[in-house]
């Protein structure tokens, strides 16, 4: 054992995907991807050099249950260690799942469904100095917390390895290493396309699920995000789609001259981080609508969508959280931008955007009639209001634009909501728990503002000149009653709707 050894390594023994992360020095380096994408090799690959030319460095291999270790990470270790001719440098004890390398330091592989004895772990020499969760998304996030907290002491330097397959959009491993940026996390997702390695019959048989069952294949094999349970769209198409989006055209945010009064000397400026995502420059002579959701019931981001008239494609998205009148302007300077486009703000929880935009001046905000509180005449009122029967409508609408067209879908968050959207115990579709839908929702809103931009809607009433599509859906789907009332309040007669194209 006191030996001196010579170990040379071609890098032809490496996936090349992974080979930056070799002299990775973060707190976590996480590796999350499709089955076959070769992140498991790779670690224990990392893990042998590591123990070989560091003193002082030991390393615990955790998954959810103890005896899944020995077909996976222990005989992964072992296979490794005979391919490369190290078996003079380790010592396997197949009884107790432990691997002793000559310079002193060693690997113990242990479940945590024997949560005592991993508590009373120790080497024979030195202090715990690396940790492995193997399929992190079999544990709980208190685990790993107990995990990284053991972690500590000077010395080497400390690391903990995360690798598993993403199956769960709502999994705390994605809100805690995807989706919030870290300087102490280094993420790398892979797939079976990056591992040249791959025998030629594993392949084809991963690439034969593309047409024999899509939603696996995004899911289990491009390692996209999956959902759990019945989403109100279609997952598969929803995670197909996901698998093949293009990153967007400029992120970035609106710059202007604001003198207290008026807007103007509009610019966009790009920026990394920027919370409006641009996928397609306004067209000329194209016309636009925005749905707008505010935040409000348990949600923290302002959202809107903008949509183009004429294919339904969504042209960017701005989602933020901030302060009701910096979202205001923020959509007068996205709707200047995208020609004027038609702008309909959620009015649910606030008015305060849609009245910040009149005081500007915006000139195409989206009008509806509503009832007076007092006098109980007709009025009108900007933005969009979410109601019993407005909501399953736009719903509705979102559901056939998806069907049919979900390649005019462009917005990774957007789609990500759509998976966990779900229908409740009583059916009706809302977020799953813990999870958002401004994106959904406001998307949603355009998509039924879209249809009526489509058409230019005109009511011959004896009281008033028009009639909302919402009143109309009431009227026809009430009973002689609520039809009597209706027409008490807003006109005499059935309505007689004439549509004109423009």
């Amino acid at each position: 054992m006191n030996k001196n050894y010579t170990v040379n390594l071609s890098r032809g023994l490496f996936n090349s995907k992974y080979l930056p992360l070799l002299d990775c020095g973060t707190r976590y380096m996480v590796l999350y991807g499709g089955a076959g994408s070769g992140k498991s090799v790779f670690i224990v690959q990392r893990y042998l050099i590591r123990l070989i030319s560091e003193r002082g460095r030991n390393l615990l291999v955790v998954r959810a249950v103890s005896n899944t270790n020995r077909d996976s990470t222990f005989a992964a270790f072992k296979q490794v260690i005979s391919a490369w001719g190290l078996s003079e440098l380790f010592r396997v004890c197949e009884s107790d799942m432990r691997i002793r390398a000559a310079n002193g330091n060693s690997v113990i592989f242990k479940g945590l469904d024997d949560s005592e004895k991993l508590k009373s772990i120790t080497f024979e020499n030195g202090i715990l100095t690396d940790i492995w969760i193997e399929e992190a998304s079999e544990i709980t996030q208190a685990d790993f917390n107990q995990l990284d907290i053991r972690l500590r002491g000077k010395g080497a330097k400390k690391q903990i390895v995360v690798s598993f397959n993403p199956t769960d959009i709502n999994h705390w491993l994605k809100k805690r290493f995807v989706d919030t940026p870290d300087p102490n996390v280094t993420l790398m997702h892979g797939t079976y396309r990056d591992n040249g390695f791959l025998d030629d019959e594993y392949r084809a048989l991963l690439e034969s699920y593309k047409d024999s069952d899509p939603y696996y294949y995004a899911v289990y094999c491009l390692g996209e995000w999956g959902v759990f349970g019945s989403s109100v769209f279609n997952a598969e198409r929803v995670s197909e789609r996901i698998a093949a989006l293009a990153p967007p055209l400029k992120k970035g945010v609106f710059t202007f001259s604001y003198n207290g009064a008026d807007i103007s000397d509009i610019r966009f400026d790009e920026t990394e981080d920027g919370f409006i995502r641009v996928y397609e420059e306004p067209k000329d002579n194209e016309r636009y609508v925005i749905g707008a959701d505010t935040a409000g019931d348990g949600s923290d981001s302002f959202v809107a969508q903008v949509v183009s008239v004429t294919e339904g494609r969504q042209a960017a998205v701005l989602r933020r959280g901030f302060d009701e009148d910096v979202f205001a302007r923020q959509i007068y300077c996205l709707g200047r931008a995208y020609n004027n486009a038609l702008v309909a703000v959620e009015t649910n929880f606030s008015t305060y955007p849609v009245r910040e935009l009149e005081r500007l001046g915006y000139p195409n905000q989206f009008v509806r009639i509503a009832e007076d509180e007092f006098t109980h005449r007709p009025t009108r009122s900007y933005g969009f209001k979410t109601t019993s029967v407005t909501r399953p409508a736009i719903i509705s609408g979102l559901l056939e634009a998806v069907r049919d067209g979900i390649g005019l879908l462009n917005d990774r968050t957007t789609l990500e909501e759509m998976l966990t959207f779900v229908r409740n115990r009583k059916g009706r579709p809302e977020a799953q728990a813990g999870a958002h839908d401004d994106c959904v929702l406001s998307l949603a809103i355009a998509f039924y503002i879209r249809s009526l931009s489509s058409a230019e809607l005109s009511f011959d009433l004896s009281k008033m000149s028009h009639w909302t599509p919402d009143m109309l859906y009431d009227y026809e789907n009430g009973n002689e009653n609520e039809k009597r009332n209706m027409e008490r309040l807003w006109g005499s007669g059935a309505p007689q709707t004439q549509i004109r194209r423009r």
